[in-house]
Formats: C-alpha cells, structure tokens, sequence
C-alpha cells in the first residue's frame, strides 16, 4: 500500500481577495501561501529613495511608478509584491489605477532585508523572468549596490553592479541615470 500523501491545496488571488483583512502582507509562490515580513526602517528608506527617484522619471518622461503595497497578479496563482515597480509610457496605459495589476512591469525592484534576500535572488526573481519583467533591480543596504539585471533567453544576466558614485543606468527606461549612493542613508 503507498503511503498517504499530504495535499496542500493551491490558494488563487480569488481566495485571498476573499479573506479577512489581518494586516498582514501575502504573496502567492504557485498557489503557496506566504507572509511578508514589515520591513526594517533601512529597507523603507531605500525603498523610498528609489521609489521617488522612479516616479519622477515617471513624470518627465512618461511611465507609470508605484512603491509596495500593491499586487502583481502574474496568474491567478502567482502574485507578487515588488518593493516598486515601473512601465514604461508605451504601457502605463494596461494600468488601471482602480484595479489590481495584471501585467508584468517592465521594471521591478526589491531592496534586500535579511528576512527576504533569498527570496528575492531566487523565486520572485525567477516568477519575475518567467512572466517577462525586463529588467530587475536588487538594492542592497547591507553591501550599498546595485545590481542591475537584465532579462535575456532563458533568464537574467547581470548586467552591472553600482555603488558608491557609480551611476545606475537602466537598460529599459532610456535617460534614466543616478547614483547608487543617492539611495543609501549615510548611517
């Protein structure tokens, strides 16, 4: 006789829509439930760094920017919460500011925190290439980079990594260039 086999069933963005709201914040890893950690304050001001940084870009050129809390629903199974995400002009327009997201960015970004950095470098990066995010950005407080990835058959390829005074160029929203140092508190 085979031993008994535990099923866990798949959770869909349906079901959490459908919950009582706890607070808490959720993302779905292929129907597998998680909760996201609060961010330390370092993680919320580098995140905020970048957020505005992206949205004023947003502004002079087009695009749509927004920092987390918000959900990307890749598939019903699949849902996200970048720490900011980016599309670019020619997209912004599949943004309906009174929905969820439905549409890969064209940019995501996460700001590492020691309860989520292997998260971040592993299954959110490859949910991300999976559903097409061009360009994937992974800001470090802890080592103050950078890196700058980008997607490429079959996933993403490093394409620079920038601390200090080196410039953040992206591969994907032309004329955007600052300086890593511009996201990182001096203490």
């Amino acid at each position: 006789m085979a031993p008994v086999k535990v099923v866990r069933p798949r959770i869909s963005y349906a079901d959490l829509e459908r919950a009582p709201e706890d607070g808490r914040r959720y993302e779905l890893y292929d129907g597998e439930v998680y909760v996201v950690p609060a961010p330390i304050p370092r993680h919320q001001v580098v995140q905020q760094a970048i957020a505005e940084i992206l949205h004023k870009h947003a502004d002079e050129c087009g695009g749509f920017s927004v920092p987390s809390p918000i959900d990307i629903v890749f598939s019903p199974y699949d849902v996200l919460q970048p720490d900011v995400v980016y599309f670019a002009p020619e997209r912004a327009r599949l943004i309906d500011i009174d929905l969820a997201i439905e549409h890969a960015p064209d940019l995501c970004v996460e700001v590492l925190s020691p309860s989520t950095q292997t998260t971040d470098r592993g299954r959110k990066m490859q949910i991300y290439a999976r559903y097409g995010v061009r360009e994937y950005w992974i800001a470090d407080p802890g080592t103050r980079t950078v890196e700058i990835y980008r997607l490429e058959d079959p996933g993403y390829v490093l394409v620079e990594t920038a601390s200090g005074d080196s410039p953040v160029r992206s591969t994907v929203l032309p004329g955007l260039v600052f300086s890593a140092a511009a996201l990182f508190p001096a203490s």
